[in-house]
């Protein structure tokens, strides 16, 4: 990676992103409460085999501003577009989480900016949840004290295997919330509606790879998860054995591959 960071500007406030490589663009996108950082397993993999690597961070998030009116999947996904076509360019763009459901919406909106899409862990439509749980969520996710919750929960999405420098990151990550006026955009972010990247899925024509960790504990049955979302793009997956919902850093030596040989294949298709 390099160590520059570029800024674009969205009115008042901007977002924050790195650049790495040379060739065919790939944007990543992490999820709510993750930094740029969290593809620093994927990145050198798609740097040596030929591609220009963005990672940017969400709005509120990381180097990012927090100055932002509204979080969620339609406003990330309106960074996405204004980041690729500040860029000049479209992209494959991979995301995690949040950061896959933002894909989908921008593929939706600016086809002619998303050549192909690696949803990782994706949330293509809300998850069941009774009311009684989305309150206790809700009182949880508050402000002032989001970045306690949100330290005690990491760990358990990263069912499975541990990136090495798992430790590292996750201070990284709870630093980046101490800072004035993040965790109040974090809190503000997970009020977040996935129902628009569901109302988006019809609208959605570019080839898609769907990779879910076998393990990850944001889903009842993954591997079903994955499946439906899959054949409702028109898309491929691939399950990521003693994963949860990090495969990317999780398993690098599997998901690296898939995504470089998936990433590939859309640049010859053209």
């Amino acid at each position: 990676m390099t160590t520059d960071i570029e800024r674009l500007h969205r009115a008042d406030d901007t977002i924050a992103y790195e650049s790495a490589g040379s060739g065919p663009l790939v944007l990543c996108v992490p999820g709510m409460g993750d930094l740029r950082s969290s593809y620093r397993h994927l990145v050198p993999a798609l740097v040596a085999a030929g591609f220009r690597v963005v990672t940017t961070d969400l709005r509120g998030h990381g180097d990012s501003s927090t100055g932002f009116a509204s979080y969620g999947d339609g406003e990330t996904a309106d960074d996405i577009a204004a980041l690729l076509d500040h860029l000049g360019s479209p992209a494959v763009v991979v995301g995690n989480s949040m950061g896959a459901s933002a894909a989908i919406v921008a593929a939706a909106r600016r086809p002619d900016l998303v050549s192909g899409l690696v949803l990782l862990a994706p949330f293509g439509r809300n998850p069941t949840m009774s009311r009684a749980m989305t309150a206790i969520m809700r009182a949880a996710t508050a402000a002032p004290w989001v970045r306690f919750v949100w330290k005690a929960y990491l760990p358990s999405l990263y069912a499975g295997a541990k990136p090495a420098d798992q430790a590292e990151y996750t201070a990284e990550v709870i630093a980046a919330l101490r800072r004035p006026g993040y965790a109040a955009a974090f809190s503000r972010t997970t009020r977040l509606d996935h129902a628009v990247a569901e109302r988006a899925l019809p609208d959605v024509h570019t080839p898609t790879l769907v990779v879910m960790g076998e393990r990850d504990p944001d889903f009842a049955d993954p591997r079903a998860e994955a499946e439906w979302l899959a054949g409702e793009l028109g898309g491929s997956t691939v399950m990521v054995p003693d994963a949860g919902h990090y495969p990317q850093s999780q398993r690098p030596d599997l998901v690296a591959p898939a995504v470089v040989r998936f990433a590939t294949e859309v640049v010859q298709r053209g």
